[in-house]
């Protein structure tokens, strides 16, 4: 469980398929949107800490450079069949029923996990399809009913997008409506910044290209 609060949640994935994920893939439209604004570093979550220690070669320093997805249409597609296949591959279930424990961060190797198991193993699939880690965020946000949640943000060249548990679909950070709090920086994923509520000045972009 989120140690800010975790909602039971069961995601309904028995209309969604493969087929409708390409579906939004192309729906896409011009939009205004714009990257999230880093603020002044800040704690990392205590069950990161834990994470790191049980998983010190995840949590290695890399690169010290920030970069970014390409967003085609091809990679948003991965996107979106990657949010997918976790979200209907994992029985979503709190720390406490699972564990015995309020918060433990870990890969859901077992089948079970909740927000932040996800949002790892979302991490971990798309680094192995060759997404840029320096990329690929945990983020602490508030949720619509303002309790504490983990979500994965994916940096790119057409804005930041979301990969959440609570929805198969893929959106861009202010069409979530959450709160943001902090995320991992890009230059070390073991330092974190806050996000000040996700406040930032928008830009014109273009989505993903074919």
């Amino acid at each position: 469980m989120f140690l800010l609060a975790f909602s039971a949640f069961t995601v309904g994935l028995s209309g969604f398929s493969e087929a409708q994920a390409q579906s939004q893939t192309q729906s896409q439209p011009v939009r205004r949107t714009a990257s999230l604004a880093s603020g002044a570093a800040t704690s990392a979550p205590i069950g990161w800490v834990q994470f790191c220690t049980d998983n010190p070669a995840d949590c290695r320093q890399r690169s010290a450079q920030a970069r970014s997805l390409t967003l085609t249409s091809a990679a948003f597609s991965q996107l979106v069949r990657v949010n997918l296949q976790i979200n209907r591959e994992i029985e979503q279930v709190g720390d406490l029923e699972h564990f015995g424990v309020e918060e433990f961060w870990t890969y859901p190797v077992d089948g079970k996990g909740d927000c932040e198991d996800l949002v790892l193993e979302k991490k971990r699939r798309l680094i192995a399809l060759g997404v840029p880690r320096e990329a690929l965020l945990i983020t602490v946000v508030r949720d619509l009913n303002g309790d504490g949640h983990a979500i994965l943000t994916v940096v790119t060249d057409r804005g930041d997008y979301v990969l959440d548990n609570f929805t198969n679909e893929v959106k861009l950070w202010h069409e979530t409506g959450y709160r943001f709090i902090k995320r991992q920086a890009q230059t070390d994923a073991n330092q974190w910044v806050s996000l000040n509520g996700g406040g930032s000045s928008p830009v014109q972009v273009a989505m993903p290209r074919r």
